[in-house]
């Protein structure tokens, strides 16, 4: 509810006065009669209730002073145009020594926990998951369906793909799945911990190829400087074992792709780190989003003026009727 012209509301003041000055007026209304003794007079119902009028004319006043101000509810309909969103491809390393324990519990669990935040912060864009390890595939394709890209991160697993770290394969895979997207802008997430040692496709190959596609793309190693606990084996029991080991992530090639393709770099070296990272990325990618309102007004005041009119039609009825007063 809303007033179009708020100003008159104001006059409203005026009604508690008018109020007193009916009460002071109102012995001049009648006559007066002076006698030794009004033991035989008493006052008549009729005659207490007369006032009435006059609260029915109060009533009638303030009723059109609110007419006046235009009383509205206002019903808002809202249509949000998200075809500005952007397209994101996260390319995610899940090698086996994604299990290393330099973030709690280990890598991969932390990824997927800032991965799952990072996809909650973005409702109008489409997300897509490339994995690698020895090789690459698409775990899911680029869609604007929340619930099935969280659910896809949960089920990450390492061991599913041949061993080694191919970042080329791991990219462009990624680059792939954002070829033929007609979103304004497409964005590559690409974490790993290590270095590129396999693969068939080379990450500088890829790089041009995302660079030509006017695909930008971030990308973050993940690990602690110096050492940390990586797993070697397995026991006879089939449980981890693991052994301290130096952390050697490529930097440079990070960095070229980077770049190259007019995205950043980022070391996480921590839970809170890799956090921060999946923020500012965050921040860095803002969607556009059109927004347009519809305001559908119903206006309040006729009924004011009904009740008004009303209000003055009891006053006359009554005072020429039931009060009999032609004064």
């Amino acid at each position: 509810m809303e007033f179009t012209h708020p100003q008159f509301l104001w006059l409203l003041l005026i009604v508690p006065l008018l109020a007193i000055w009916y009460f002071l007026m109102r012995k001049k209304d009648s006559a007066t009669l002076t006698l030794s003794s009004t033991t035989a007079f008493k006052p008549s119902i009729l005659s207490r209730l007369k006032p009435i009028l006059n609260v029915f004319r109060l009533l009638a006043i303030s009723a059109l002073i609110i007419a006046l101000a235009r009383p509205r509810s206002v019903a808002v309909s809202t249509k949000i145009n998200t075809n500005k969103g952007i397209d994101i491809v996260m390319a995610i390393d899940v090698s086996a020594s994604m299990l290393a324990r330099d973030l709690k519990p280990n890598r991969l669990e932390a990824l997927k926990k800032v991965a799952t935040n990072f996809v909650n912060k973005r409702p109008n864009d489409r997300i897509g998951i490339v994995v690698y390890a020895g090789e690459s595939f698409t775990q899911t394709p680029i869609t604007s369906d929340k619930r099935i890209v969280k659910n896809t991160i949960r089920k990450i697993t390492w061991g599913q793909l041949d061993g080694g770290t191919a970042i080329g394969m791991g990219l462009g895979s990624a680059v792939n799945r954002l070829k033929d997207s007609k979103a304004k802008s497409k964005v590559i997430i690409l974490l790993t911990d290590g270095v590129n040692n396999t693969g068939f496709v080379d990450p500088k190959t890829a790089t041009e190829l995302a660079k030509e596609l006017g695909i930008k793309t971030y990308t973050i190693g993940i690990g602690t400087n110096g050492m940390a606990d990586f797993p070697v084996a397995k026991d006879r029991n089939g449980k981890l074992i693991f052994r301290q080991s130096k952390v050697e992530i490529d930097e440079d090639l990070l960095k070229h792709i980077a770049k190259e393709t007019g995205g950043k770099y980022f070391r996480a070296t921590n839970n809170t780190s890799l956090k921060a990272i999946y923020d500012e990325i965050n921040k860095l990618e803002k969607t556009k989003i059109e927004e347009f309102k519809y305001y559908n007004y119903d206006e309040k005041y006729r009924s004011l003026v009904i009740l008004a009119i009303l209000f003055l039609l009891i006053e006359k009825v009554l005072k020429y009727t039931v009060f009999r007063s032609f004064v």
